[in-house]
């Protein structure tokens, strides 16, 4: 197939290049390498059927030039991230809304599937035992930038719900819960790859909040055939589907396992949420996926365990060197 991922040279997006190419697709990347890294797309670099396209999904002409011919696309192109949403609210929303629509647009025109990558954010503050796909939405103030990624993502699902329902466009939307791999970066406040980064360099890992707020992490290695397979599935056509590990874990307890699994005599320090963000912040004190509809879809049933992905995570991060930026752009140019 004829394929081009939006964000591909992001932490998910990039391990989805490597397994679409190795199942034979031609892969086309759209990236503007704002939160995405060139240096995760260095195992394909130079392979004919790989080509990379810098640009924004908010530029229109762009767009179509990356999906121009595909069979399929993967919109994985959002602005992500607590501190970002946090730190720049404005910019993300016109990327995670505005961008959105342009790439339903062009995918509408270019007579393509897609599917949509939305977040398990959209659930707020529900702290069900187990959230379904038909779960309700309780979100904090619309003037707290913290729900601003949740509030955007919510609009982009009822989007591409109405291009299904108007247009017939065939689209599949994932909730993706908390994952988690090698390559992903905590610059933007992802919990795991920061703590492991902390522990590795024998600094205080530092958990925000009281620490018993709790999630269930998935690993990246079992979403990539996951999001494949529901993309290939007609069923899956204007259905959501939740994507999320089966262990729920407090953060404060995994803090402890990270120390523990990486040999570390880091101290673990509790940071409140108004000095690690802003006054008035909010978290969720419980987020559990229910993945029974994507197991009913595609046999979904995540098997890599939390120790295994610390484990990936820190191995990931004593491999890793910073990447020369420039010198990747010489080569995907050339």
């Amino acid at each position: 197939m004829r394929t081009a991922i939006t964000g591909g040279a992001g932490f998910i997006g990039s391990h989805l290049v490597e397994h679409l190419l190795a199942a034979g697709d031609e892969v086309i990347v759209l990236d503007d390498l704002s939160t995405g890294r060139l240096e995760n797309l260095k195992g394909v670099i130079g392979h004919r059927r790989f080509r990379f396209i810098e640009g924004s999904i908010l530029d229109r002409a762009t767009v179509d030039k990356a999906v121009a011919g595909a069979d399929r696309v993967f919109h994985l192109a959002a602005a992500v991230g607590v501190n970002l949403i946090v730190d720049h609210p404005l910019e993300s929303l016109r990327t995670n809304i505005h961008g959105t629509e342009v790439v339903l647009d062009s995918v509408l025109e270019a007579g393509a599937s897609l599917l949509l990558a939305s977040t398990s954010e959209i659930y707020g503050k529900n702290t069900s035992d187990s959230l379904s796909e038909e779960s309700d939405r309780i979100l904090g103030s619309a003037l707290k930038s913290r729900w601003t990624y949740a509030a955007a993502k919510g609009i982009d699902e009822a989007f591409a719900h109405a291009y299904w329902r108007q247009f017939g466009l065939r689209v599949a939307i994932v909730r993706l819960f908390n994952t988690v791999g090698p390559r992903q970066t905590g610059r933007y406040g992802m919990v795991v790859p920061r703590l492991v980064r902390q522990a590795l360099a024998g600094e205080p890992l530092t958990v925000y909040g009281d620490g018993h707020q709790t999630r269930c992490f998935s690993y990246v290695g079992d979403i990539v055939p996951a999001i494949t397979r529901i993309s290939e599935d007609e069923r899956a056509y204007g259905n959501a589907y939740n994507l999320g590990g089966n262990h729920e874990i407090s953060i404060l307890a995994l803090a402890e396992r990270i120390v523990e699994l990486v040999g570390s005599d880091s101290p673990i320090t509790l940071v409140p949420y108004e000095q690690a963000y802003s006054e008035g912040y909010e978290d969720m004190r419980r987020r559990v996926p229910d993945n029974t509809k994507a197991f009913g879809l595609v046999g979904f049933d995540p098997k890599t365990t939390v120790d295994q992905i610390i484990t990936n995570v820190a191995a990931d991060n004593r491999t890793s060197n910073t990447a020369d930026a420039s010198r990747w752009k010489v080569i995907l140019a050339s």
